[in-house]
């Protein structure tokens, strides 16, 4: 009898992202199963609790990391990789303490993610997370602001009530290394 690859919980707000996602992990043999929301998540694991969980880190409602403390509450042998396109060392830290076995940034392929729950490879907090430099979190966090108002400079100035000149001109600068 053949060996069946675990269950896999896949929750993402981006439709196709997450679709596209599935039928890949999907043909590489993994029974998946897929939400949009915590809500739809947590309706299917407690049903029928997954092995394996991907999960998003922001989405519309609950976080993923309010996601992965609700999934580990049901089944804390579930075992949780946060997925985001908004990194940075803050949440990947706070997604392992609450029991992520691993944290991936935007684009991720599924090799990558697989992997990911591999136990022989390195687990997020192997990995050297130092403290982040003023003007990255800054960056990151008027990245974060500009999404949130879909590229709309104008409006992501008035959410951080600054000139809207300074936002381009800080936005503007190639990603700061540390």
């Amino acid at each position: 009898m053949p060996e069946t690859q675990p269950s896999l919980l896949l929750v993402d707000d981006d439709a196709v992202y997450r679709d596209r996602l599935a039928k890949a992990i999907a043909a590489r043999g993994y029974e998946v199963r897929t939400a949009a929301d915590a809500a739809e998540a947590v309706r299917l694991a407690e049903a029928d609790s997954p092995e394996l969980a991907v999960l998003d880190l922001r989405m519309p409602g609950e976080s993923g990391l309010e996601l992965l403390r609700r999934l580990k509450a049901i089944d804390p042998t579930t075992r949780v990789l946060m997925l985001t396109g908004y990194g940075s060392i803050a949440t990947a830290l706070e997604a392992v303490r609450l029991g992520a076995v691993h944290y991936l940034t935007k684009p991720a392929d599924v090799d990558e993610i697989l992997a990911a729950f591999d136990p022989e490879a390195p687990r997020a907090e192997a990995v050297d997370l130092e403290t982040p430099s003023l003007a990255r979190v800054e960056w990151e966090h008027l990245q974060r602001v500009l999404s949130d108002c879909e590229g709309n400079l104008s409006e992501a100035a008035r959410r951080l009530g600054m000139h809207r000149r300074s936002l381009q001109r800080k936005a503007d600068r190639r990603r700061p290394l540390r």
